[in-house]
């Protein structure tokens, strides 16, 4: 039997003769945590897929006083890796299907808190998400002078057709076209840096630098496949569609039966009742077992509910705090359904669902670990105050689920969205 010292090798170990519930002995146990996570650190994690540590975390940071220009620059590195990972994670979950990866990183997130309980394991591929942010900058910055040329043209051709200031528009704006794309294409051919996009005489001397040898291709290929493998494509992927599936099984009824409201038809709505009691119920558990299944990697903890209500009992004021976080947080995600953007603009609504639901998550990853590392249970009666105050809550949170149909535009589809557990951009309802 492994304790859970091998887990956490930063932690004392945790007898399991004198554990104050049976619980601990469970999660300590390689039944509870499988093989892969029997060494959870970070480090040896990103050992072993083949990925440098630091895509997994932020970076130490300087002190202020004594390194204030490395402090700068760590702060600004990490604000702009941040900034570029909210949005990434915003434009892929604007996209069905693939939004499964959204939420496959979101779990991803507590799980990595739950191992460790840093905020610093919060922020994972912070090497790869500053480089996709200055690609889209630089390309961005470097689209604008062509935008503005081919208004130029138009302008042009609508005012004098055939004359002077149209014929000169008409060979100039293909050749700045050519003159950019090129550029583009020598940024990202270098790697993509922001620097490279504001280089662009350096970027023609490595392009004759590079003509000379024989092995660009190979190296070029060997970087794209290795920032492919950062980004852990597959693994994010299958974690989102697993945990999006297991979600649903837990909601799908009682949100169902929280559906049937018709006014007039009191067996209806005694249906509804029932399902908002479900609700409130299944509600106050599914966080912590997305998180658990994320941690562990398997499919049926989540639906081992004895083990999260014994976990409960071990952090019971946190874990109050975790679902008044979660669910707060939840509620502004409903006032975008009012009105629904185009499709192509959807990344906007996304962008305030990932800013609302990543800190939950967060907050949900660094409960479980609190529970899973508490080394006795607290005083009973702090279950029974976060019991009384957690409940009247769920079902305050329920109720107002209940006038949503009423302001978005999926009707009564909206009830079965619920974006702080699921998709934060579902299509499939």
């Amino acid at each position: 039997m492994q304790t859970d010292s091998a887990v956490f090798p930063d932690e004392p170990r945790l007898d399991a003769e004198q554990a104050s519930d049976d619980v601990r002995v469970e999660l300590a146990t390689d039944d509870a945590l499988p093989v892969e996570f029997a060494e959870a650190s970070p480090a040896l994690i990103a050992e072993r897929d083949g990925v440098d540590v630091t895509s997994y975390r932020l970076p130490p940071c300087p002190h202020v006083l004594r390194n204030p220009f490395r402090f700068a620059g760590w702060l600004i590195r990490a604000a702009f890796g941040i900034a570029s990972l909210t949005l990434l994670l915003a434009v892929i979950a604007a996209i069905p299907i693939v939004n499964f990866l959204t939420l496959g990183y979101l779990l991803e997130v507590e799980a990595r808190v739950a191992r460790t309980g840093k905020l610093r394991d919060a922020f994972l591929l912070l090497d790869v998400a500053p480089r996709i942010g200055s690609i889209v900058l630089g390309t961005w910055l470097w689209l604008l002078p062509l935008r503005l040329a081919g208004a130029a043209r138009r302008d042009a051709y609508f005012i004098e057709p055939g004359g002077p200031a149209d014929r000169f528009w008409s060979v100039f704006a293909p050749v700045l076209a050519a003159l950019i794309g090129t550029h583009i294409c020598l940024a990202l051919a270098r790697g993509g840096a922001l620097s490279c996009y504001f280089r662009p005489i350096k970027n023609l001397r490595w392009l004759l630098k590079k003509r000379r040898e024989s092995d660009y291709i190979t190296h070029a290929t060997a970087a794209v496949q290795d920032f492919l493998s950062r980004l852990r494509l597959k693994h994010h992927f299958w974690l989102g569609l697993r945990g999006f599936v297991g979600a649903v099984v837990w909601l799908f009824i009682p949100t169902l039966m929280f559906a049937q409201a018709t006014p007039d038809k009191w067996p209806r709505n005694l249906v509804t009742f029932l399902g908002a009691i479900g609700l409130v119920l299944v509600l106050s558990w599914l966080p912590f077992l997305q998180a658990r299944f994320a941690l562990t990697g398997r499919f049926r903890t989540m639906f081992e509910l004895r083990t999260i209500r014994r976990l409960y009992r071990d952090a019971p004021v946190a874990w109050l705090l975790a679902i008044a976080v979660v669910y707060v947080l939840a509620l502004p995600l409903y006032l975008p359904k009012v009105f629904l953007l185009p499709q192509d603009a959807m990344w906007l609504i996304t962008l305030v669902f990932i800013v609302t639901i990543y800190p939950a998550r967060v907050m949900t990853g660094w409960v479980l670990h609190r529970a899973i590392r508490s080394p006795k249970q607290p005083w009973f009666g702090w279950r029974w105050m976060s019991r009384t105050i957690m409940l009247p809550l769920l079902a305050l949170y329920v109720f107002m689920l209940f006038f949503t149909p009423m302001i978005g535009e999926h009707g009564k589809g909206v009830l079965f969205e619920h974006h702080a557990l699921l998709l934060p951009l579902p299509d499939l309802f």
